[in-house]
């Protein structure tokens, strides 16, 4: 396998594998199924391409070799033999041998028929968003997890009984009437919400930033936008994304000291009345410190330690420990600052909150 071709599955994967899930649901009407027929696909592509070479088009060389998967694992199962002999002439129609290359732009964007399955009001708000993040947004369950702060074993169990749901109430694969969308607009909202927090900061690995994961939010609130442009909430979540996504190349204030924390702070105080959590809590604590740097200020922050949903969250004790290095207390920052480092996913804060420790240190 030559780091090309590897390369060029990851690419491919990494852009058309909510596209390819949902053609697969779509088709086949089993979201177990498609997972695991457009992983051997990916599976045949690292084997195959090496030797024949990257298809001209190679998302819909995935396409039609998953489906032929899938016609292999239906034909071994005889509780699918009806629903085989339904999908045998389609599938037949692509050739014998070999996957065919089909045009991608004859292949329908299923996607939000599958957003909309997996934000069925049957299922629990927070099962809603860990599925779609986890089947359309391709996250790995951690991340998923890392989003709600909860264990990825405990994600791991609801993505499961989402599943089971869908299948069992036979939950329609569709986009829903208009009647229906003030019911399921608001969890697909948040989903495309979350993908974008996660590419903003990712929870693991080397990179800071996961721009492919916040250039998908925006894609996807893009779609949402032309699907529904008269709904002011997907107009207004596009807007947010937007604005948040242009600090990668500019910021209002030309540095934290000039920032308008005052104006920040104002702003938390509407968001917690809207919307509260304890990461709006957490963020309001950050803007309250950075406006005022006294210690009656570290008091929000202290409040939040016990909070269990923020258990195992970084970000915590690292503003405890800049709050704490400020207030000229050595010591507890430093301590701070190990917890935090412990608890980092990703590499570059690791690496940030650790110099940071060692500055302190040798201070």
């Amino acid at each position: 396998m030559t780091g090309a071709a590897a390369g060029s599955v990851e690419a491919v994967f990494r852009e058309e594998r909510g596209r390819l899930l949902a053609t697969l649901v779509r088709q086949f009407g089993d979201l177990d199924l498609a997972e695991e027929v457009a992983a051997d696909a990916v599976a045949a592509a690292l084997e195959r391409w090496p030797v024949d070479g990257v298809p001209g088009k190679p998302a819909a060389w995935l396409l039609t070799t998953a489906r032929r998967k899938a016609v292999d694992r239906l034909r071994r199962d005889k509780a699918y033999a009806t629903r085989l002999a339904v999908l045998q002439a389609e599938v037949d129609r692509d050739g014998p041998a070999a996957p065919t290359v089909e045009d991608p732009d004859d292949v329908p964007d299923e996607r939000l028929r599958l957003f909309f399955t997996c934000c069925h009001p049957a299922l629990p708000l927070e099962a809603q968003t860990a599925l779609t993040l986890r089947c359309l947004a391709g996250l790995a369950t951690s991340e998923v997890a890392r989003a709600f702060l909860l264990p990825t074993a405990t994600m791991a169990q609801r993505i499961v009984r989402a599943k089971r749901k869908i299948r069992g109430a036979r939950i329609p694969f569709r986009v829903p009437e208009a009647a229906e969308l003030p019911e399921r607009l608001p969890g697909v909202l948040r989903v495309v919400y979350l993908i974008f927090t996660e590419g903003y900061a990712t929870s693991s690995g080397l990179e800071l930033v996961r721009a492919d994961l916040a250039d998908e939010a925006v894609r996807l609130a893009r779609i949402l936008h032309r699907l529904l442009p008269a709904e002011r909430e997907v107009t207004g979540l596009l807007a947010l994304l937007l604005l948040v996504d242009a600090r990668r190349v500019h910021d209002e204030a030309a540095d934290v000291a000039t920032t308008d924390w005052p104006q920040i702070v104002a702003l938390y105080d509407v968001l917690a009345q809207v919307a509260p959590s304890p990461l709006v809590e957490l963020n309001r604590a950050v803007a309250v410190a950075m406006r005022d740097g006294s210690a009656a200020d570290l008091a929000l922050l202290d409040a939040l330690v016990d909070d269990e949903r923020l258990r195992g969250y970084h970000l915590l004790p690292a503003a405890r420990a800049d709050l704490l290095r400020r207030l000229g207390r050595p010591e507890e920052a430093a301590a701070a600052y190990r917890a935090a480092a412990a608890l980092a996913g990703n590499e570059p804060e690791r690496a940030y909150l650790l110099r940071r420790l060692a500055d302190l240190t040798a201070g």
